[in-house]
């Protein structure tokens, strides 16, 4: 069995975010680039899942669309335990463009794991996207996955509750918080293996790019905190009911 987990290269959501003089494209400069935190999640569960199959799964491939600066978020994928990892050499212009891109190379994989969304754009596209082009099943908001011998358990959050379900491969799994606890952090001898690791740059293929962004804009500057003495209550009431209007 061989898994593919699809992996985003995002600013840290600590980042300052700045545009070009023109707001039309972001200021990469000083941006500090990190996996995208749904991918890495569903990495950490790809590589649980791994331990615990006695070598029924075999493999675990990350891969990304990017340029040569995703090459560092790649290392670390590898560091936390991928066997090897793929970047289809192109900017990600779209959902759709990202999805074709990849549709070449996802091929022939049992699991594939995509993140419910990215924290950059939030397209919440890409997974099932693919999924259609490659004519596999889908689910999404995978909150819980396992495998009892040949079919795959999942727990999925719905309106009202969860829901659990039984699929067979080959499945795109659109990952949600909850499909591991916490995201695995590389160790030291993670870190040393990675740099031995294949990683594979494939050109991109001719695709329509479906969607152009024409400017870009920051949200207006949080008001000034108001603070109220605790002994004005009716001044409190009256800011949030007539001035917020939150009551």
């Amino acid at each position: 069995m061989k898994i593919l987990v699809l992996i985003g290269n995002v600013p840290d959501t600590t980042t300052k975010i700045k545009f070009n003089s023109e707001k039309t494209a972001l200021d990469a400069s000083g941006v500090q680039w990190i996996i995208n935190p749904w991918d890495e999640l569903a990495l950490t569960r790809a590589m649980e899942l791994k331990e615990n199959s006695a070598g029924a799964i075999e493999m675990v491939v990350v891969a990304t669309v990017g340029r040569q600066e995703t090459e560092a978020t790649l290392r670390k994928a590898l560091a936390i335990g991928a066997d090897k990892a793929i970047r289809i050499d192109t900017e990600p212009k779209d959902g759709f463009y990202v999805a074709s891109q990849l549709a070449p190379v996802a091929g022939g994989y049992d699991l594939i794991f995509a993140g419910i969304e990215a924290s950059d754009y939030n397209g919440a596209a890409v997974g099932g996207m693919l999924a259609e082009l490659l004519g596999i099943h889908s689910i999404s908001s995978v909150s819980g996955l396992q495998l009892e011998g040949g079919q795959i358990t999942i727990n999925r959050e719905i309106d009202g509750g969860s829901q659990t379900v039984k699929m067979t491969t080959p499945l795109m799994a659109i990952v949600q918080k909850g499909i591991a606890k916490e995201p695995r952090i590389p160790a030291m001898r993670g870190i040393m293996m990675a740099r031995s690791k294949p990683l594979e740059v494939i050109p991109a293929i001719e695709v329509d790019v479906l969607t152009s962004f024409e400017s870009f804009s920051l949200p207006p500057a949080k008001a000034a905190c108001k603070k109220v003495p605790e002994d004005q209550a009716k001044t409190l009431i009256y800011m949030l009911r007539d001035e917020a209007k939150v009551l």
